[in-house]
């Protein structure tokens, strides 16, 4: 049996932080512009194969966009990316997210997601957060049979609404939870 110590653990885990920042997802180092272009991208992609997803976003206040998330796993695992904030179609701030999880896994993938935040209260909780987590008080707009978002999703009370959507790469699941989004200045 291998016994294994915090150094080992540590080590591990900064190999997959450097990993993931070597995958480089293209985000950032054009700055801002480069980060609206590819937002204003995702979104165009989002709204012609989901067209049920601009009823969700007349409603909401804001919306987090984050066109390129790329994660990685090997028992150690981590998520990044950078996105805009928009509110009222313009974009008020940028943000990086990153995740860490330790646990069975094995993979890699990327995907989008864009969480709508659906009162003002929610809102003014991201934005004015130091580092706001995602938590299980997220609800998920889930795809049916018919590659169409759920219509409850539409009708929901739920303060932060999160689609996750054109993944692509072999890694069992795409969660938020426990994503960690930080203001950043590109």
């Amino acid at each position: 049996m291998k016994n294994y110590t915090r150094r080992g653990f540590i080590v591990v885990a900064g190999g997959a932080a450097l990993g993931l920042t070597a995958c480089g997802n293209g985000l950032g180092s054009n700055g801002a512009e480069t980060i609206d272009a590819r937002v204003d991208e995702t979104l165009r992609y989002l709204y012609d194969k989901y067209p049920e997803a601009r009823a969700l976003s007349d409603k909401a206040n804001g919306m987090l966009v984050m066109p390129l998330v790329t994660e990685a796993g090997l028992g150690v695992g981590g998520a990044f990316g950078r996105g805009a904030l928009r509110v009222g179609g313009a974009t008020v701030d940028y943000y990086s997210q990153a995740k860490a999880s330790v646990g069975l896994q094995i993979g890699a993938q990327q995907y989008a997601h864009v969480l709508f935040f659906m009162t003002e209260d929610a809102l003014g909780e991201f934005r004015y957060a130091t580092g706001w987590v995602a938590g299980a008080d997220i609800k998920y707009a889930v795809l049916n049979e018919g590659d169409r978002f759920s219509a409850d999703t539409m009708a929901t009370s739920n303060p932060v609404v999160a689609m996750v959507f054109g993944t692509s790469g072999l890694l069992v699941g795409a969660t938020l939870e426990g994503s960690k989004y930080t203001r950043i200045i590109p």
